[in-house]
């Protein structure tokens, strides 16, 4: 059992106790926090310094006729057998007070059991008062009855319409008024201030925290734990918790190593990392160790906030002290790696969860697939999809849908509708959004027949159609031309409530611009501006790039000085617009100014910028200034991409520059870009014509591996030549590639008639 917590200075000079902390709390006193060990064996942390003992306990004096009839009501409920207590003081229970059953229970102490009858009977007649329940509640922990205590404690604080103000100050009172002659166990007061936190009121365990400070008693970390995790489960109570954290630890609590996870994880769901990283390198500085939980939420926190570097600096750290990180972790690490753009890095995370035998989930697969559909990479997209059930992870409704999204967006139809019958034969039910991707991918493929019947399959299974769903079949029906009936579907959709937003209009006015409509796309541009939707840059532009593509530049700057009025900044893909306007009409002068002026005021063109000047002097066949214009990118540190080497290299060729286009071929291959047919065929014939057999033949197998159709006079030079050198199998698959692109030229023809 333990004993009170209060060790006279004979005592502390014998040095039983261990000094373990002074410093400056409550009201500025100063506290010497010591440990004892208890006779139960177990750590009792208390004060020495400015604390109060507890107060000794002195109940009414019985009269000469109180004191027979506990001495009667004592004997006989403890000479009783098996006949319950109702039956047997039923000749005294009229004359029974409270006074009583305090007296009473003074003669029962020792008995456990007793007690709890006792009191159970006395029950029946009237609620007890407070220092009775108190009485019990230390016996009840003094005989190690801790679940009979906690069920007193919690039904008494869990009553409906309690006075709270009255009964906390006034229970406090009495448990601690009845400690010191009727238990002198603390575990009391730590399970008392347990309840407190359970029923929700931590208000009040706060206080009863500082209550027993005053008598040099300090709640058990296991206790106050409690409490800081039922404060930060309140989204309004985290800086709360981190201040209850403070007080507490300077009030002698020595918290763990869960009690420091509880506030790292609030300070990273408040945005503030550094102090989240700062709490975990204290951690260790006063004695104890970050677990992979301490780690992992701020390595959550990092990836969160888009700090991908300081995420992995915290991985390695945890290595290096020989924690493996777990499936959180590698979570975390993997979501913000694809969000990123990182999808391969990503990938090579997951590879080494699967190593370490840390099981990816099916979230952490679907995060993959998806990054690698945004990516491009369909069929490492699917084949980790396949991989994913390999491994015996099913995947759900998410994982189907990020599937059928790629899919749907690269437009392989065939398989997505496959795959969405596949998830409806594993019982999954396809939501809003696995739809709307079948809906959009149909309608960006011209197939708005199927769309629609998606569109109805959809609402037949109750689903309710979304802005986003009525915006694709809108697109659909505005590139088709089919203008009136998109304004009736957007007016249905008006009809239900759904309100028409910015991307919405966006959307209409790319398909009618794709389709030529630019006035109708106009007429939208102005609805918007007098309405609540006002246009963004990406309006203007859409509609800047139909009028430039349409030859009609003086429009196009016409609105660039209409977006600049509204005070929107241009983006580079507008001046890209308008810079391909300039070349497309011929306009390389102002374009070249245009470029001079962006260079100026700080603007950095990229890749598409330059090709749009490069392709057209690349067709004037002026190279010197198109190798002037590639110089001058490199130069800005904008590295080329396929459309430029396509641009060089036919030019260089046409030219007649072959040892230039060559070294820029070599350079694009190592690259990992293609070139276009008309690319290939240019850049073999050019090297024909200069007698580079060797390297027209590279270039040529090089275009047949890349699946391009072959060029009848090209092929007609290597068939010729493969003759004359004897190699009848080449000659002959030569001849099947030939005739196969006859005969699908052939097919081709008669269908369009």
């Amino acid at each position: 059992m333990y004993r009170l917590p209060w060790i006279s200075l004979i005592e502390m000079r014998s040095g039983c106790c261990r000094l373990v902390r002074q410093s400056r709390y409550f009201g500025g006193s100063t506290w010497l926090l010591y440990e004892n060990r208890c006779s139960g064996g177990k750590l009792c942390t208390f004060y020495s310094t400015c604390t109060r003992p507890f107060p000794s306990y002195s109940p009414k004096k019985p009269t000469i006729k109180d004191s027979e009839l506990v001495q009667y009501i004592s004997g006989t409920i403890k000479q009783r057998q098996t006949e319950p207590l109702r039956h047997i003081l039923k000749p005294v229970e009229s004359n029974i007070r409270s006074d009583h059953f305090i007296w009473v229970l003074m003669k029962i102490k020792n008995d456990c059991q007793l007690v709890l009858d006792f009191y159970e009977w006395a029950c029946i007649f009237r609620e007890p008062s407070l220092e009775v329940q108190s009485i019990i509640i230390h016996l009840s922990v003094a005989s190690e009855n801790i679940k009979t205590a906690h069920h007193l404690l919690y039904e008494f604080w869990s009553k409906p319409n309690l006075d709270i103000n009255y009964s906390f100050s006034s229970f406090v009172e009495r448990l601690i008024y009845t400690y010191k002659d009727w238990g002198l166990d603390p575990r009391v007061f730590y399970l008392f201030f347990e309840v407190l936190v359970e029923v929700g009121f931590s208000t009040e365990a706060h206080a009863f925290f500082e209550k027993m400070l005053n008598y040099g008693l300090v709640i058990p970390v296991d206790s106050c734990n409690l409490l800081l995790f039922s404060l930060s489960s309140h989204s309004d109570k985290k800086k709360i918790t981190v201040k209850v954290f403070q007080e507490f630890l300077e009030a002698g609590v020595n918290w763990d190593t869960g009690s420091y996870n509880i506030i790292i994880h609030i300070f990273c769901q408040l945005g503030k990392f550094r102090e989240a990283h700062n709490l975990l390198l204290q951690m260790e500085l006063r004695g104890h160790m970050p677990d992979v939980v301490s780690y992992s939420a701020v390595i959550h926190g990092y990836c969160d906030a888009g700090e991908l570097e300081k995420a992995l600096r915290l991985v390695n750290e945890m290595r290096v002290k020989g924690l493996v990180p777990n499936a959180f972790t590698y979570n975390s690490i993997i979501l913000l790696m694809c969000k990123l753009g990182k999808v391969s890095d990503a990938e090579r995370v997951l590879r080494e969860m699967i190593s370490l035998r840390i099981p990816p989930d099916a979230a952490v697969y679907t995060t993959v697939i998806d990054g690698f559909y945004k990516s491009g990479r369909i069929a490492a997209a699917i084949k980790l999809f396949e991989e994913m059930q390999r491994a015996k992870v099913i995947p759900d409704l998410i994982a189907y849908t990020a599937v059928i999204c790629g899919l749907c967006r690269f437009g392989n139809l065939l398989e997505a509708d496959k795959l969405f019958h596949k998830m409806i034969s594993r019982g999954l039910s396809p939501d809003a959004i696995t739809y709307t991707a079948l809906i959009d991918g149909y309608c960006k493929a011209g197939k708005l027949k199927e769309a629609f019947l998606w569109h109805n399959q959809m609402v037949e299974q109750g689903l309710t159609p979304n802005v986003v769903t009525y915006t694709a079949l809108a697109d659909g029906l505005c590139k088709q031309g089919e203008v009136e009936n998109a304004n009736e579907l957007l007016h249905e959709m008006s009809a239900k409530g759904l309100e028409l937003n910015l991307w919405t209009y966006n959307v209409l006015i790319n398909g009618l611009c794709k389709a030529g409509n630019i006035s109708q796309a106009m007429k939208l541009l102005e609805d918007m501006e007098v309405g609540d939707l006002h246009p963004d840059t990406i309006t203007y532009t859409t509609i800047m790039d139909a009028y430039c593509k349409s030859g009609e530049i003086t429009m196009a700057h016409e609105l660039l000085k209409r977006m600049l009025e509204k005070g929107l900044v241009p983006t580079i893909v507008t001046f890209n617009v308008l810079m391909n306007g300039f070349c497309v009409s011929g306009m390389l002068e102002d374009g070249e100014r245009l470029l001079r002026w962006m260079l100026e005021k700080g603007i950095m063109p990229n890749s598409a910028t330059y090709n749009s000047l490069m392709k057209q002097h690349s067709i004037r066949s002026d190279m010197r200034v198109t190798t002037k214009l590639y110089k001058e990118m490199c130069a800005h540190n904008l590295m080329p991409d396929s459309n430029t080497y396509n641009i060089l290299i036919k030019g260089h060729s046409k030219a007649r520059n072959l040892k230039e286009a060559w070294y820029l071929y070599r350079e694009m291959v190592a690259k990992g870009y293609d070139l276009s047919l008309s690319s290939y065929t240019t850049f073999i014939k050019g090297l024909l014509k200069r007698k580079k057999y060797v390297e027209a033949n590279e270039v040529f197998n090089e275009m047949r591996r890349k699946g391009f159709a072959v060029d009848q006079d090209i092929a007609s030079y290597f068939l010729d030549k493969s003759f004359d050198e004897g190699d009848l199998g080449y000659a002959l698959e030569l001849c099947d590639e030939v005739i196969e692109k006859v005969v699908i030229d052939d097919m081709k023809e008669e269908s369009n008639r």
